[in-house]
Order: structure tokens, then C-alpha cells, then sequence
């Protein structure tokens, strides 16, 4: 299969799905002359025109809330976020519009929306640059939110939710715009809800997402040297998870760790655990214990930074403390 990067797989599911439907449209700050902060909108503009590759103010608000007008007309719009800290300003739309307009209106308007760009820590971009806000919109009832973590993902996932007649949030990485992977020219689409099981073992289980999802295959490598062999789920979506996947492995390792970018408190790994210890409670040989950013604002200084993100060795500790090892 053809080699691309994470920023050119994102750029492909958009223009197949612009090419393959009109109503498709592509809005956001820098999306059309500069082809995108992150350059994930390369060649839109050019092919698709101003109409539907819509440069906007530095306005989240209101480009958010025009694109739930434009879905409630029957358009299908994806909103470019320049980073989700920026979406910040557009919480109202998306939380308060996007997510309850089917529900409040008696299932007269769908919302076929994608809310999408980059989530989590960079490098040295600090507190209000680096937060992950995964947990906050799998919050809310009328979402779904999704958490791509390699090219061959992103493309299907990003395909899937662009066809959704509901609002998907998807959550990008700042880090892998520049990462490579297989991603096929055959038209494929990834089932929002399924997980994937990227390495398979029967001591333990690594449940992650995202970005997250290279760092715990790092971390399957390092201890397969010593024997450890690891089940490492890509959950792929937050909002709905893929139970079953997740059970089936946790019955047959009867122990499990949950990876995540994002801050301990109220974080998609709480909920997971939730799953865990209802669904296989009885198969549990420990308690399962979660990999997390410390619970702090985001350090600007390289060596604080690199403290509070979660890392292999904070990870491989945790799977060593879940079989009772040294």
C-alpha cells in the first residue's frame, strides 16, 4: 500500500468525499488560501473553489454556529478548529446547537457535521495550547467523538463521520500530521464505535486512543523483549467505545491498563475502568490501574513538560505493577 503521511490521509478522505458529494464543504481559519494551518487542506481551494473552502475570521463562534445552520439545511460541513483550545470560544455551538438540535427539535434536523483538528500537548506550547479535551465533549449526549492515532485511521474515520447524519467531533494530533503509514487507494470506511487490536498478547491489556495509541505499541515492543506480551486496543472512538472489544481482551489477560493523554480527573479512562470492573469484574487478577498527564496546566519548561505527559516509562511501570512484578 502506498506510504502517506497522517496530514495527506486527512486531505484524501476530504477531497473523495467533496469529489463524491456536493454538499460537502470545508470551513475554518486558514483553510483556503494558506491550505491549512497544519496544510491539511493542500489543493482544496483549487480544486473545489471559495464556496466551498470558506476562509474564515478569527471567529469559532461563528463559524461554528453558521455550520449548524448549513447542516440543518441539509449541507454537510466540516469545521476546521486551528486547535480544539480555540474551540473553546465555539463550546456553545457545538454543545448547545450542534448536539441538542435533533433531540429539541423532534428529530426534524439532523446535524451531518465534523468538528475536527488538532487535541492534546505539541512541544513547549504551554498550558493554553496543550490541553486535551477528549473527556469534555464524550461528555455530552448527541455527540460522537472519534480519535484517530494513525494515517490509515484518520482517512477512514474521518470518511465515516463526514457521512454521519450526526455531529462527530474528531480529534487530531498536532504531533502526527508529519507520521507515515499504509493507507490504501481502494475506498474504505471505518465503522465509528469499532476498536482495533493492534498487538495481541495474553499477559496484559493497554487500552488507549489516539495519539496515545503509538506510544503504548512502544511500550508492547520494549517488554515483548522480556517476554511480556501485551493486548494493545486502538479504541479509535471515544464516544461510542467498543465494549466488547475491550472485555474480550480483559477476560483473556485478566489484566488491564488505560492510557490516556488527558488530566486523572473525570477523564475518558475513568469511564473505561467503569466498563472494566462492571463487565469483568470476576476476571480480574488486579486492579486496573490508568496512565495519565499529571493534574496540572501544562508546563512550558522542556523538562517539566516532559515530566507531566505520560511516557514508557510511567506506562511500563504500570503493567509491571498490574502482574505483581519488580
Amino acid at each position: 500500500m502506498p506510504i502517506v503521511t497522517y496530514r495527506d490521509a486527512l486531505n484524501q478522505a476530504l477531497r473523495e468525499e467533496m469529489q463524491r458529494d456536493d454538499r460537502v464543504f470545508l470551513m475554518g481559519e486558514e483553510v483556503a488560501v494558506y491550505q491549512g494551518a497544519y496544510k491539511v487542506s493542500k489543493g482544496l481551494l483549487q480544486e473545489f473553489g471559495e464556496m466551498r473552502v470558506v476562509d474564515t475570521p478569527i471567529t469559532e463562534l461563528g463559524f461554528a454556529g453558521i455550520g449548524v445552520g448549513a447542516a440543518m439545511v441539509g449541507l454537510r460541513p466540516v469545521i476546521e478548529f486551528m486547535t480544539w483550545n480555540f474551540a473553546l470560544l465555539a463550546i456553545d455551538q457545538v454543545v448547545n446547537a450542534a448536539a441538542k438540535m435533533l433531540y429539541m427539535s423532534g428529530g426534524q434536523y439532523n446535524i451531518p457535521m465534523v468538528f475536527r483538528g488538532p487535541n492534546g500537548a505539541a512541544l513547549q506550547l504551554s498550558a493554553q495550547h496543550s490541553q486535551a479535551f477528549e473527556s469534555w465533549l464524550a461528555h455530552i449526549p448527541g455527540l460522537k467523538v472519534v480519535s484517530p492515532g494513525n494515517p490509515y485511521d484518520a482517512k477512514g474515520l474521518l470518511k465515516a463521520a463526514i457521512r454521519d447524519d450526526n455531529p462527530v467531533i474528531m480529534f487530531e494530533g498536532e504531533m502526527m500530521y508529519n507520521m507515515k503509514g499504509e493507507v490504501p487507494d481502494e475506498e474504505y470506511i471505518i465503522p465509528i464505535g469499532k476498536g482495533d487490536l493492534k498487538r495481541e498478547g495474553d499477559h496484559c491489556t493497554i487500552v488507549t486512543y489516539g495519539k496515545s495509541i503509538n506510544l503504548a505499541l512502544q511500550v508492547a515492543d520494549a517488554m515483548a523483549k522480556d517476554g511480556i506480551r501485551l493486548d494493545v486496543i486502538d479504541l479509535r472512538s471515544i464516544r461510542p467505545i467498543d465494549t466488547e472489544m475491550i472485555a474480550a481482551s480483559v477476560r483473556k489477560t485478566n489484566r488491564a491498563v488505560v492510557l490516556e493523554e488527558g488530566w486523572e480527573f473525570c477523564g475518558v479512562g475513568a469511564q473505561i475502568v467503569d466498563y472494566i470492573q462492571r463487565d469483568c469484574f470476576d476476571e480480574l487478577d488486579a486492579p486496573v490501574v490508568r496512565v495519565h498527564q499529571a493534574d496540572v496546566p501544562m508546563p512550558y519548561a522542556r523538562n517539566l513538560e516532559k515530566l507531566a505527559k505520560p511516557d514508557m516509562n510511567k506506562t511500563i511501570a504500570a503493567v509491571k505493577k498490574v502482574m505483581y512484578l519488580p
